[in-house]
């Protein structure tokens, strides 16, 4: 038997509750793993709460995050005692996840472990930290680099938005960070923004075109805000997108393509070819200060992963939440 966060559904909806689960009950896969931390993300929030009809399948086990030591393998790449961690793959979603002390999955799936991180701290930088080194990538990919100008960073003090700053800054760029919290100001000037935009200012319907101001972009949020970062960005910009906390809806214009040439790139975390995660996990290992995630992550144990999900659907958490499955 093993613990585990398990949500169900009937008549009534669905329901999430800490529960103990028969290890035969394990889906298939080739790799066991030892689950030693996960996360609880914004997709695990709306998983637990039910906001949003993220699992496809049902009981399921939320988490699509985890980080842990191989058990069983009968994968080539992978033996016991292996140390992993994974990101995405529909895991918590159609496939169960790391919310719980055991996971069975596909070796495909996995990425070794950097040495240069604990589990914890893998799991403090998470979908979402990897997500923002994606999003880096890109802004790296197009051409932007800290000598072209400012990159604004919306939902700021969320684990992209946290992670991209910290990540950002420490490349040397200078960081706008696009925030409706007041008083999270001194923990995003922590991390390295030089400067705190109220969010009201993007969240708006605005012009189609702006004052150009902005060089590059990380945004979380979309709707409203990814137009007006659009607006405001600068000839041959680049806007890295990964997220949807304000909307799935972008009412923006063409102006912004066609009059300045901005660049719109999407980041998929989820399906991410193998190649472009080893990437990014060994460019998190060698550019993200470890000095910076205690001040990213907060911890909780299994028990406590349902009540904190509603608070992070509130809004009422900053940073990233890493989950010790054994406690």
């Amino acid at each position: 038997m093993f613990r585990a966060i398990l949500i169900e559904k009937d008549e009534a909806g669905s329901r999430a509750a800490l529960t103990e689960i028969d290890e035969e009950q394990l889906p298939e896969g080739d790799v066991t793993v030892e689950v030693a931390h996960s996360t609880l993300n914004y997709k695990d929030g709306l998983a637990i709460t039910g906001k949003a009809p993220v699992v496809r399948k049902f009981p399921m086990v939320p988490g699509i995050d985890l980080a842990g030591t191989v058990r069983d393998s009968a994968h080539a790449d992978y033996r016991p005692g292996d140390r992993v961690v994974l990101n995405g793959w529909g895991v918590g979603e159609t496939h169960w996840g790391g919310l719980a002390q055991l996971a069975r999955l596909k070796g495909d799936w996995l990425v070794p472990l950097p040495e240069a991180f604990t589990p914890r701290q893998a799991m403090a930088i998470g979908t979402a930290g990897y997500t923002a080194m994606l999003c880096v990538m890109a802004l790296e990919r197009h051409g932007v680099t800290p000598d072209k100008g400012e990159v604004v960073v919306t939902g700021a003090a969320g684990g992209v938005g946290s992670t991209a700053i910290a990540l950002l800054s420490g490349l040397g760029y200078t960081v706008a960070a696009v925030s409706g919290r007041p008083e999270e100001a001194e923990y995003l000037r922590g991390l390295g923004a030089s400067e705190i935009l109220e969010r009201a200012a993007f969240a708006s319907p605005g012009k189609p075109l702006a004052k150009e101001r902005f060089a590059g972009a990380v945004d979380a949020v979309g709707s409203h805000t990814l137009a007006n970062v659009l607006a405001a960005t600068r000839y041959r910009g680049v806007v890295a997108a990964c997220g949807l906390a304000q909307g799935m809806d972008l009412p923006a214009s063409v102006a912004p393509f066609i009059l300045r040439g901005v660049t719109l790139v999407g980041i998929d975390s989820v399906m991410c070819p193998r190649p472009e995660r080893l990437e990014a996990w060994q460019r998190l290992a060698r550019d993200l200060d470890p000095g910076k995630l205690d001040a990213m992550a907060g911890e909780i144990g299994l028990s406590e992963v349902v009540a904190t999900a509603e608070r992070l659907m509130a809004g009422q958490v900053r940073g990233r939440i890493t989950v010790d499955v054994n406690r």
